[in-house]
């Protein structure tokens, strides 16, 4: 009879895609396992529709099950995340209730849930189920939010102090004192959301163990630091990619995907700078025209992944491509930069990133972007946007240095409404980090280490490496749950 994990990933496609990849390394590992997904999804979300379609067909997911929860109904506001996730708490119930009443080919050992679904576990104390945690950020982001918590909640300090402050803070999880102005904006400010994250991560020590998207060699100081003995339970498990390149893969091979490889496949090997600011990232047109200005003095090749912002309401919509490029960019740009760059929407961006040609990375610094730059042996320069990703710039540059800086501490203010104005970097600034970028070298250099790093990523993953062996301990540890 095999063991069950039952896991729970937010909603929306990158969340997913993730713990999916992570639920193939578990089961490639032991076959005593098995996996079964409670599916959550956005109004309307026919990407994850699509993508777990796909998965159906695939034989790498042939051994673990999807169940799409009921779609509940919930209006667009600012705590629309964990809103979606509380309506689905009765249904989870029910799930969870209907698997262990059917225990008839596997046995049901406990339950994993994403970063921002810890409200299930008290779902699964009810039925007397070890929980975990999959935590897609880094692990020194893990100890800094518990820190942020433990501070909040433990010692009743008012963080909101720390809102562009110029102090620095020791955290425990990281060699170097911290800028306040790294932090994640949504731990130092008021309101909903605020409220809504630390109710998340304030159950976090309610946990068995968390797995977390990172390898010992890239954080150790972090993962020492987070495995003393309490709970939970540090599994660092990574680098979790999607190195199939399934999300997405119908456009690589078509339409623009295929036009991009192309045009990359006829450059000179690492000398292309590849700008991509994830998923959601976008940039209004002072900004676009400084980073063109920047591109255009550098003398590079570039691969501009640039795409057009959402109109600011409420739900998040996401962006889209521009039907038109020179609207926003300065004039004759395209013209005289013809045949030494290309600007694109959507991006490949794992394809990209591991294409020969490409030699450095301008990107937001999201954690997944970081794993893949670090696994393509790309160097990166930093240019956060939101999130935890300033936190992220900020020790690829001053802790890991691994990474050059456009800057550590951008931030695009989430809390801007229409006609707010966001803070420009000026184009001296992008121009001579793209050509740090792309010149640095020797043994000390940015790119030397990016290149070790590269090399300690794969070797992690192989049979005996520090993320393999983490991979087996928390199976074994699964397992023992009903043994």
């Amino acid at each position: 009879m095999k063991t069950e994990l039952v896991i729970i990933p937010a909603p929306g496609l990158s969340h997913l895609a993730s713990t999916v990849e992570a639920a193939k390394l578990l089961l490639q590992r032991d076959c005593r396992l098995a996996i079964t997904f409670l599916i959550m999804k956005f109004p309307n979300d026919n990407i994850v529709d699509s993508y777990t379609q796909k998965l159906a067909s695939d034989p790498d997911s042939a051994s673990f099950r999807m169940i799409n929860l009921p779609n509940q109904e919930v209006a667009p506001s600012e705590t629309f995340l964990s809103d979606i996730i509380d309506t689905q708490i009765s249904n989870v119930r029910n799930t969870l209730s209907e698997l262990l009443r059917q225990q008839s080919s596997a046995r049901l050992a406990g339950i994993m849930v994403d970063m921002f679904c810890t409200r299930f576990v008290d779902v699964a104390d009810e039925f007397g189920l070890p929980s975990y945690i999959f935590f897609t950020s880094s692990a020194s982001a893990f100890g800094l939010f518990s820190h942020l918590t433990s501070l909040r909640f433990e010692h009743n300090q008012d963080l909101t102090q720390y809102e562009k402050s110029d102090v620095e803070l020791s955290v425990p999880c990281i060699s170097v004192k911290v800028p306040a102005k790294v932090l994640p904006l949504v731990m130092v400010v008021e309101g909903p959301l605020t409220e809504g994250i630390f109710d998340c991560f304030r159950r976090f020590g309610r946990f068995k163990g968390v797995l977390i998207n990172t390898f010992y060699e890239l954080e150790p100081y972090a993962i020492q630091s987070l495995s003393n003995g309490k709970s939970p339970k540090v599994y660092p498990i990574g680098p979790v990619l999607n190195l199939t390149h399934q999300v997405g893969s119908s456009k690589i091979q078509s339409g623009d995907g295929g036009e991009i490889m192309k045009w990359l496949d006829f450059q000179p090997e690492s000398s292309v700078v590849f700008l991509c600011f994830g998923s959601r990232g976008t940039f209004e047109v002072p900004q676009v025209k400084e980073i063109a200005a920047a591109l255009e003095r550098s003398g590079h090749r570039f691969l501009w992944s640039l795409r057009k912002p959402p109109p600011p309401v409420k739900g998040r919509p996401m962006p889209t491509d521009y039907e038109d490029f020179d609207g926003v960019l300065p004039e004759g740009f395209l013209e005289r930069t013809k045949g030494r760059g290309k600007l694109i929407g959507w991006a490949p961006q794992m394809e990209v990133l591991s294409h020969p040609a490409v030699g450095g990375f301008v990107s937001h610094c999201g954690w997944n972007s970081t794993l893949e730059s670090v696994w393509s042996g790309v160097p990166m320069a930093t240019l956060p946007l939101s999130a935890e990703q300033q936190l992220n710039a900020f020790q690829l540059v001053k802790e890991f240095r691994m990474a050059e800086a456009i800057r550590v501490d951008y931030m695009k203010d989430y809390r801007m409404g229409a006609g707010a104005e966001a803070e420009v970097v000026g184009s001296e600034e992008i121009e001579a980090a793209i050509r740090r970028l792309m010149e640095a070298e020797g043994s000390g250099g940015v790119r030397e280490k990016v290149r070790r790093m590269h090399k300690e990523s794969r070797l992690a993953l192989e049979e005996g490496g520090s993320s393999y062996n983490a991979q087996i301990s928390f199976i074994e540890d699964v397992i023992k749950n009903v043994d």
